[in-house]
């Protein structure tokens, strides 16, 4: 198995075992993240993003696969299984991550689903189905998913949330 395989297993067993800190070890100091919600993120970013979802996560099941990689590039499938917070509405999201690779950490990586079919199992039946299509609901869910990072960001940086252990 090439070690960049081994880094993306781990990252994925991390990812199963809500291991924020397993995670945000894989992402070299300049990493990049994107995905349909979460835009541009820099490497502190993207290791607080995943320690807020791991840490606000109650019945997060993720099931991995399909992991490739080489010495620059890799890719995996994955499935998120869990409960919206917003809505309480169960979503089951299939994902298509690729990676890009530096030093033997991950320094990029792109999260591709259907944001209309997450929209439309995470919204209900009237935002989701009937308007999660519309640029309009796209922007406003990446604003407060925006607005909800960086008010983690602000609160675990003045001390008021204490991580799991």
């Amino acid at each position: 198995m090439h070690p960049n395989e081994v880094l993306l297993t781990y990252f994925y067993t991390c990812f199963q075992q809500k291991d924020y800190k397993g995670m945000q070890h894989c992402y070299s100091d300049n990493a990049r993240f994107n995905d349909p919600v979460f835009i541009d993120l820099d490497a502190d970013e993207v290791r607080a993003m995943w320690e807020m979802l791991l840490l606000k996560a109650k019945d997060l099941v993720i099931s991995f696969d399909s992991i490739r990689a080489d010495d620059s590039r890799g890719s995996a499938e994955w499935v998120a299984e869990y409960t919206f917070s917003a809505t309480g509405e169960k979503v089951v999201n299939r994902i298509h991550s690729a990676f890009e690779f530096a030093n033997g950490k991950i320094s990029r990586q792109t999260d591709q689903f259907e944001f209309y079919n997450w929209a439309r199992q995470a919204l209900g039946f009237t935002a989701g189905l009937l308007l999660g299509w519309t640029p309009y609901i796209r922007r406003k869910i990446r604003s407060k998913a925006m607005k909800g990072l960086e008010a983690f960001m602000s609160a675990r940086a003045n001390k008021q949330l204490t991580p799991i252990k």
